[in-house]
């Protein structure tokens, strides 16, 4: 009893600490301006405000940006999820030299730093006429997230018993036709997790948007938000913290409905057929 007290004790001082910041933003973001660097600072608002959100709604470019941070991140999911399925399939399912060393090499890639990748980018993206354009972060985006995607997806479908498909064949199915109706169905719940896991990267990724995109049409959230309300002389820490809210709150609502479908996910690449 003693020890299972102490660790229900430990484990909710470590969510504690890590839910605090969390719940400081939130507060923060409720509170008049002459709250926010009141000593001794306060818990709760003692007034309770909205009118940072309705200023960073009405007086900024927020909703653009939060846009093109949805269309960027959308995008990118779809093309890395496509890509990295049938990838997944190929390296699984096919006989054929080096797809084992190939394998690794995916997996080396995504081990790179992302900075290594940034000039060469930049400069076939020149090249192509595609900078400062969403075009350009999806292209961008998909380099560092596929490699993981296609390594983790791998597994899912190594996961996945192979009579399944050869059942499929016997009876008359194209190689296509048992993909799309034996495949997909069993691998759905991996897809879904790795679906996620890239949303959740392109949706809070910096460094790619900053180094390739200067323009305002094109800025996602992450450097939009910094440009706009972070300077070399005044930080808007309101506007900052009710955007930092609204940012998370997509994140909030993909987790709560594919919840059930990301714990699944774990269990099924988690089995070998």
């Amino acid at each position: 009893m003693v020890r299972k007290i102490a660790f229900n004790l430990f484990a909710w001082s470590i969510v504690l600490v890590v839910a605090f910041p969390l719940f400081w933003m939130l507060v923060t973001s409720v509170k008049p301006q002459f709250e926010l660097f009141r000593r001794p600072p306060t818990v709760l608002p003692e007034t309770w405000t909205f009118e940072h959100y309705w200023k960073l709604l009405s007086e900024t470019n927020f909703l653009g940006y939060f846009w093109n941070s949805v269309i960027l991140s959308t995008t990118t999911t779809i093309v890395v999820v496509a890509i990295a399925t049938l990838g997944s399939y190929s390296l699984v399912r096919f006989r054929y030299r080096g797809r084992e060393s190939l394998a690794f090499l995916v997996l080396f890639t995504y081990l790179l730093p992302s900075v290594v990748l940034i000039l060469p980018l930049y400069l076939m993206l020149v090249q192509l006429g595609l900078s400062n354009t969403i075009t350009s972060l999806v292209i961008a985006y998909t380099t560092f997230a596929l490699p993981y995607a296609l390594w983790l997806l791998r597994s899912f479908m190594a996961g996945i018993p192979e009579d399944l498909e050869s059942a499929a064949l016997v009876d008359g199915a194209s190689r296509l036709g048992a993909f799309w109706d034996v495949i997909l169905p069993q691998l759905l719940p991996g897809i879904i997790s790795t679906a996620l896991f890239t949303f959740i990267l392109s949706w809070n990724e910096y460094l790619y948007a900053l180094v390739l995109v200067n323009s305002d049409e094109a800025r996602p959230l992450t450097t939009g938000v910094m440009n706009m309300l972070i300077s070399s002389f005044n930080i808007e820490w309101s506007l900052l913290m009710a955007a930092s809210v609204m940012m998370s709150v997509p994140l909030i609502v993909v987790f709560a409905f594919l919840q059930s479908y990301l714990t699944r996910g774990f269990g099924a690449g988690g089995v070998k057929g």
